[in-house]
């Protein structure tokens, strides 16, 4: 079923990224710099991640969440996750056991979004940079961009490695420095990659195709709010 696009939000057009606060100074020799989230948006990852993730489960002798239950967690770190259906004691096991099964069967139905190579190629050609900020450590993150092709459509792949994860801004922070990128837009498909991309001082873009609502989208005022990236070529 279609559904129709949703503009931008009442509160009016987003300022141009230019007129935000930057992360650091020097602007104007810093490369503009698109910073994406990577499950959800780039890639359409649910299954595999909500099948290694329900896995864990039988490898404990525990019973499995709903499926509905836990797809509305992901993207959160995977202690949380764990911790909202098992006791404390388990999310340590529960979480090593995730990380067993996932690497090997990460790209079993995982594949990139429609348009994402296009339009990563476009933003290339068009002097942009184009970097990830994701909860997924930086190890198997980059496993991953490898796996399905996208590798050579990024600049940088940037993990949360032991820092405060999303919706605090860290990790699009570091993505940024990680390539001297002045960042315009974060583009996430959870309202923690909005929240992050608004502390960060980016234009936010949200994408109705991944695991949360529109409504609940909406609910982190982004700057634009669509069912595919399909605009984000036009606010640029």
């Amino acid at each position: 079923m279609s559904v129709a696009p949703v503009r931008f939000l009442a509160r009016g057009r987003a300022r141009p990224p230019e007129q935000r606060n930057c992360h650091t100074s020097g602007m104007s020799e810093q490369r503009p710099t698109l910073v994406f989230d990577l499950d959800g948006t780039l890639v359409d990852s649910l299954p595999d991640i909500l099948n290694s993730f329900l896995h864990a489960f039988d490898t404990r002798g525990l019973a499995r969440p709903e499926q509905a239950a836990a797809r509305a967690l992901v993207g959160r770190p995977l202690d949380e996750m764990y911790g909202a259906f098992a006791p404390a004691a388990e999310v340590a096991p529960l979480s090593a056991a995730y990380r067993q099964h996932y690497p090997q069967h990460f790209t079993d139905h995982t594949r990139p979004h429609d348009g994402v190579v296009e339009l990563l190629t476009w933003l290339a050609e068009h002097g942009y940079l184009r970097v990830v900020a994701t909860t997924k450590r930086s190890g198997m993150a980059r496993a991953l961009v490898d796996a399905v092709g996208l590798a050579p459509y990024l600049d940088h792949v940037q993990g949360t490695d032991a820092f405060p994860h999303k919706p605090a801004p860290d990790v699009v922070l570091r993505a940024l420095e990680a390539v001297d990128g002045r960042g315009l837009w974060m583009v996430g498909d959870t309202v923690s990659d909005i929240l992050a991309g608004k502390a960060a001082g980016l234009a936010t873009y949200a994408v109705g195709w991944g695991t949360q609502t529109l409504a609940e989208l909406k609910s982190a005022e982004p700057d634009a709010l669509e069912m595919d990236l399909v605009r984000l070529k036009q606010l640029l």
